[in-house]
């Protein structure tokens, strides 16, 4: 008896419009990607597992896909645990490869291992898919793509004032107007913890903070004395809880704020530089603004930090997000390569597209007209059109069969194809095609100029 087909879990099956609609997206962010000096690279869909390994944490490491090695792996494995009994060895001796979690670590290992052949500064952009043996649920899956750019070998923080327009650019081209990126800076996270005295609990202050919203002040306060955060801790930051205005505003509550911290005031100037020039820049359709709640990646970056979340009519999390590292090919031996990035969230990106009805009509897999089939000759006669309608990249197609018209018309209008062409006899001695419009039911004879114009 055959099996019931089926698909590991957190995985999909796209349709041609699917795919359509997802290509449209990666177009956009790619082309942008370019047209803002990012180069293009590729890294294997899996590493060494020594590569991945301990690089994101407990957690992290437990949802890395483990390739089992090929051949007698499990004899040889069961005589290594049997002569030692050692875990370790058990582990390698069974697998030494793994897929990839993300693009960032396979990239630090790109730039450490082709440093010689790189020109600092590097400016990457990674489109590929990464896999993580995560539980499955809605939004989150086991494999999805990754759209990264990054820049390392400079600190200059025109990198970030870039990096905002970017997302800027993107998310205006795709038509989601209104995006908010929020910003923040590490520095001035450590700056609220040694203002607070407590950076053990900083954690613990960003996440009740970030709840201001919903259990407004008082609920914010009490759970931070749940926590342990002293009443005179949370009394020093009492702005916070009002924490409104222009960026410029909160940037200069900031500067009061944290005037006694130097790494907090070191967060301050660079935000104030970010957000100025982005300011006199200007932006496309975006909203910049400071969140002092973001915390994201706290033991990973070392500067601006960023978040997009989407237009506020749709409920969505966070649609993409980066920031600043200072140090991230030190895990490979090369120190002091400081970088910053940011990342496209595409699927959360495609369901928002989708909810606000964005996708322009345009955007599909199918072909733009059908040519119906009625005989070899025709066909032929048919082809020779289809030839070059393709060299001028219009997409269309011949039916195959020479099969009921019925029934090819039905198989255009299942695939939504717009047109059919039509040749019998009466075109070919007049040396015509009649174009009908499926749609509204209009035909017309056209000579081929006429076709080809009409198909555009």
């Amino acid at each position: 008896m055959a099996s019931k087909p089926s698909i590991p879990k957190g995985t999909r099956d796209f349709s041609p419009t699917e795919v359509a609609k997802r290509q449209y997206i990666i177009q956009i962010i790619k082309s942008n990607f370019e047209k803002f000096g990012f180069q293009p690279i590729e890294t294997p869909s899996f590493e060494n597992s020594e590569t991945l390994m301990g690089k994101y944490g407990e957690e992290g490491d437990r949802l890395i896909f483990k390739i089992l090695n090929s051949g007698d792996y499990l004899a040889k494995a069961n005589a290594t645990h049997l002569e030692n009994k050692d875990s370790t060895k058990l582990t390698a001796s069974i697998s030494e490869k793994a897929l990839r979690y993300d693009l960032t670590v396979p990239f630090a290992r790109y730039v450490v291992q082709h440093q010689n052949e790189i020109e600092f500064p590097f400016k990457r952009y990674q489109i590929q898919p990464v896999w993580r043996a995560d539980r499955p649920q809605k939004g989150r899956f086991r494999e999805f793509f990754q759209c990264d750019a990054d820049v390392v070998g400079s600190k200059s923080l025109w990198q970030e004032v870039e990096l905002v327009q970017l997302y800027d650019t993107v998310f205006t081209t795709l038509g989601l107007e209104g995006v908010t990126i929020k910003i923040n800076n590490r520095k001035i996270l450590s700056g609220i913890a040694e203002v607070i005295g407590a950076s053990d609990k900083l954690i613990d202050f960003t996440v009740a903070l970030d709840k201001l919203d919903k259990i407004g002040e008082d609920g914010v306060k009490k759970e931070m004395m749940e926590k342990g955060i002293s009443g005179k801790a949370i009394e020093k930051v009492q702005p916070l809880f009002n924490f409104t205005g222009t960026i410029s505003e909160k940037i200069n509550q900031l500067s009061v704020l944290l005037a006694e911290s130097s790494e907090g005031m070191k967060g301050v100037e660079e935000l104030r530089f970010i957000c100025d020039n982005v300011t006199k820049l200007g932006l496309n359709t975006s909203i910049l603004d400071l969140d002092v709640t973001l915390a994201r990646g706290l033991n990973y970056y070392t500067g601006a930090i960023f978040e997009v979340a989407p237009p506020k009519s749709v409920a969505m999390g966070s649609i993409g997000g980066g920031g600043r590292y200072d140090d991230l090919t030190g895990i490979f031996g090369l120190k002091n390569m400081s970088g910053v990035g940011i990342s496209f969230g595409l699927d959360r990106i495609y369901l928002v597209i989708e909810e606000l009805n964005l996708f322009p009509e345009t955007v599909t897999a199918t072909s733009k007209a059908l040519f119906i089939n009625y005989g070899d000759t025709e066909a032929f006669y048919g082809l020779q059109a289809i030839q070059k309608l393709r060299a001028s990249g219009i997409k269309v197609e011949l039916y195959p069969d020479n099969a009921k018209v019925a029934k090819q018309f039905q198989h255009a209008d299942k695939r939504g194809i717009p047109f059919a062409v039509i040749v019998g006899a009466q075109e070919m001695e007049s040396n015509s095609f009649l174009l009908k419009n499926l749609v509204t039911g209009e035909q017309v004879f056209l000579d081929f100029e006429g076709l080809k114009n009409a198909l555009l």
